[in-house]
């Protein structure tokens, strides 16, 4: 049996999701089903402990940013919330983030095909 789809609010500063719209600051909105909603969740805790551990190793002083794996780890993580909320996103949403150039328009590209399925 298919999961249905239900409406979701996404704040992607403070990782936060909504269900309801009023009253809270949402960026994106997506429809996503209970399971991608969940991966979703997931994806903004394991960002949050990368951002935690990149914060440590920043106090480290002879290491420069771009020699750290915990950077390069979370601006991968970052990438990939992007492109599932650009999967999972209304047409506002994947406006948005294809105006921030976060993910190339090949890349945009593939996401929609999949969407097809």
């Amino acid at each position: 049996m298919e999961e249905q789809k239900h409406s979701y609010y996404i704040n992607i500063q403070s990782h936060e999701v909504f269900s309801e719209p009023d009253g809270v600051e949402w960026d994106f909105k997506i429809e996503a089903t209970p399971s991608q909603l969940a991966v979703l969740e997931r994806m903004f805790d394991k960002t949050d402990e990368t951002d935690w551990e990149s914060y440590i190793r920043a106090h480290v002083p002879y290491l420069e940013y771009h020699h750290q794996p915990q950077n390069k780890e979370y601006d991968l993580r970052l990438t990939l919330i992007y492109s599932l909320l650009y999967y999972l996103g209304d047409e506002k949403t994947r406006q948005h983030i294809g105006n921030m150039g976060i993910i190339n328009e090949d890349y945009r590209k593939e996401i929609l095909a999949q969407r097809q399925f």
